[in-house]
């Protein structure tokens, strides 16, 4: 999850800002790369809900992370915008790879294992990957090697870092294999219930990936140094690598409606605090919030989803990631052609609105939400 995530997926985050310097990317330009990777992580999800792969997940998923690891090489040899789009496209299919197949895997382990601590340890490897990703691309600042400094460096030394990290999965998953024959599910039920969530988990899509997005370059726009720009993503990484730990501590508490409620508050919360605290504080505090919230929000929206649709629960994950792949892909290309006109603080609030919108509809729906999961 570090590699194919942490680096292959938001790695774009901290090179971003060097990128748009160093070649003259617009808003929109940026916002478009972006989206390109979430059409790519879309299509690869579609493509692994297939059925395709059975009995070939390790390779497959360690294929991905080789692809991933080239990708993120190729992004330090080209400037040309168009190499951008189609680079990450790539790397958005080769990151859903390794979190679909990789992932079955190591949670299929962990329960047989009856090991309830792996999947928190698992998924925050996002987050690890996003810290480590800032702190690799912090200490590179000042370096040039070859001629080669800047985002370009970025880049490269993320792509070593990806291959020494796809060897380690390699070794450590070595032998291990899924052999369940895919069964047939029936027609998904769209109840009043599933449908309101769906449409929530597609607009916290478009909510959260703005500030995913843009957060170290809104950071670089009022700092005096790259210290904040750094401070701002490793701290997301730091937060979101323990975030559905501590969220998980909570369930007993207030539930999962509950917990996936309070989870669109604080990010919503979040959004407003990035573009209304002073500096240095408003992308730190922006920071620790998304990271703190984004990685679970996404967790218990599909184990909500899961519950509510029990005899077709894959059916029910795949509609809910292509609602989720569609709102990331609108979410960076409106809010780069917004940014163009007067910075981040509009796309900013108006993302801060629409999980404000979000959570009002699962304050009203969340009883029966609760009511359906209770009686699936």
């Amino acid at each position: 999850m570090a590699v194919a995530m942490g680096f292959g997926r938001f790695a774009y985050t901290p090179i971003l800002p060097g990128m748009m310097s160093g070649l003259g990317l617009s808003p929109s330009d940026a916002g478009v790369i972006a989206s390109a990777n979430f059409v790519g992580y879309l299509a690869g999800a579609v493509l692994a809900g297939l059925g395709w792969a059975t009995g070939r997940e390790r390779l497959i998923g360690i294929g991905a992370l080789l692809a991933t690891a080239v990708l993120l090489l190729a992004m330090g040899v080209t400037q040309s915008i168009a190499n951008f789009v189609v680079i990450r496209f790539l790397a958005g299919v080769a990151s859903a790879f390794t979190m679909i197949f990789l992932s079955s895997i190591v949670l299929g382990r962990a329960a047989q294992a009856h090991n309830p601590h792996v999947q928190s340890v698992h998924f925050g490897g996002v987050g690890i990957g996003i810290a480590l990703s800032s702190l690799v691309i912090y200490l590179l600042a000042d370096i040039d090697i070859a001629g080669l400094a800047g985002w370009r460096m970025d880049w490269l030394f993320s792509a070593a870092i990806a291959f020494a990290g796809m060897a380690a999965v390699a070794f450590l998953l070595k032998g291990e294999t899924v052999t369940a024959a895919p069964v047939q599910e029936p027609p998904l039920v769209w109840t009043r219930s599933f449908v309101v969530l769906t449409l929530t988990y597609g607009l916290f899509g478009f909510g959260y990936v703005i500030t995913a997005t843009f957060l170290v370059a809104m950071a670089r726009e009022g700092a005096a140094d790259t210290t904040i720009e750094f401070l701002a993503w490793f701290v997301t990484g730091l937060s979101a690598a323990v975030s559905i730990y501590l969220w998980g501590k909570l369930v007993p508490i207030l539930g999962l409606v509950g917990i996936y409620l309070a989870g669109l508050l604080v990010e919503a919360i979040g959004l407003v605090l990035a573009v209304s605290l002073p500096l240095p504080l408003a992308p730190l505090v922006g920071g620790v919030l998304l990271g703190l919230t984004f990685l679970m929000v996404t967790a218990f929206g599909l184990q909500i989803g899961r519950l509510l649709s029990p005899k077709s629960p894959r059916k029910a994950l795949a509609f809910m990631t292509a609602a989720f792949g569609v709102g990331q892909i609108i979410g960076p290309i409106v809010a780069g052609w917004l940014a163009e006109g007067g910075g981040y603080t509009l796309p900013t609030l108006i993302a801060a609105a629409v999980l404000l919108a979000c959570a009002v509809m699962i304050a009203v729906e969340g009883k029966r939400i609760s009511a359906a999961m209770a009686s699936a």
